[in-house]
């Protein structure tokens, strides 16, 4: 099997007490992308080569994910303790200010990252998300149904692990053709086998619980301090046009009064446009980062 992103090279980098693997291609401006549950870095497979021509295209997986390491406890989860990680692998890299592109839970890392530490944001792009703050306090009962993993996954351990660990495949793969309303022949081959082979590890699965039972334990109470605050950085909101998000919020009122300098577009597909629509998401991107 190639490497998670073709034409990438691959390593590991010890930051913040973890290890964090990453793939890394291009010359130009930093650009950091970051997956979201349950894939892993190979998620940009189709996009982050389309921006390498312009940029230094770093693409990571989050603590607990793929190959990167996975600390024990919920409170190891936190989107500050996982955006720690990815400022400081940036900085071991060289790459002081840059920009952040995040997905689902890398999105959710992304908006944290940046509250965190807006000195080293170039630029922010959130992907199919609407504030974890709002979702958690305003629950909506269609989304309740549509986004259940987000309470199985919080439940006391073992329970979850031991009922995903019964069969990792089954479980994963529902999730990504469910609440994406897409089927798994949407995603690229080459990048399910990577899933598979690094979800399938009980530490994964722990982890994955481990980072939504720290979002209703932990991150709702560091977002609710910072409901005042803004990103001053200009900022893109992408989302799927058919997504259960689209759906049921105004995705972009849901960030008007967290972002101070916005632009938004609908992408055609549900939550894994990126899986789905990658020509069309490459775009967006190339065409928001490359005005700025």
């Amino acid at each position: 099997m190639s490497g998670p992103i073709p034409g990438f090279a691959d390593a590991l980098a010890e930051v913040n007490g973890q290890t964090i693997a990453y793939s890394i291609a291009g010359s130009g401006p930093p650009v950091l992308l970051l997956h979201g549950f349950p894939q892993m870095r190979a998620m940009w497979r189709e996009i982050a080569p389309v921006l390498t021509d312009r940029f230094t295209v770093v693409a990571a997986d989050l603590r607990g994910y793929g190959e990167s390491s996975k600390p024990e406890g919920t409170a190891a989860y936190a989107f500050r303790e996982m955006a720690a990680d990815q400022l400081a692998l940036m900085r071991a890299l060289g790459f002081d200010r840059f920009h952040l592109v995040g997905h689902d839970r890398g999105a959710r890392t992304s908006h944290r990252l940046a509250l965190d530490a807006p000195e080293a944001m170039a630029s922010l792009t959130l992907m199919d998300i609407v504030p974890t703050h709002l979702i958690l306090t305003e629950l909506q009962t269609r989304v309740a149904r549509a986004y259940y993993h987000w309470f199985f996954l919080a439940q006391p351990a073992p329970f979850p692990e031991r009922m995903i660990g019964h069969d990792p495949d089954y479980f994963f793969e529902t999730a990504m053709a469910g609440f994406g309303a897409a089927g798994l022949d949407a995603f690229d081959p080459e990048a399910m086998e990577f899933y598979r082979r690094n979800w399938r590890a009980p530490a994964a699965i722990a982890a994955m619980c481990n980072d939504y039972r720290a979002a209703i334990d932990i991150d709702i109470h560091h977002d609710a301090i910072d409901l005042g605050r803004r990103v001053a950085c200009p900022a893109l909101v992408l989302y799927g046009a058919d997504g259960v998000m689209a759906r049921e919020y105004d995705v972009p009122a849901t960030w008007a009064d967290r972002l101070a300098d916005m632009r938004t577009e609908g992408i055609p597909g549900g939550h894994f446009f990126p899986d789905t629509a990658p020509r069309e998401t490459a775009a967006a991107l190339m065409a928001f980062l490359g005005g700025l």
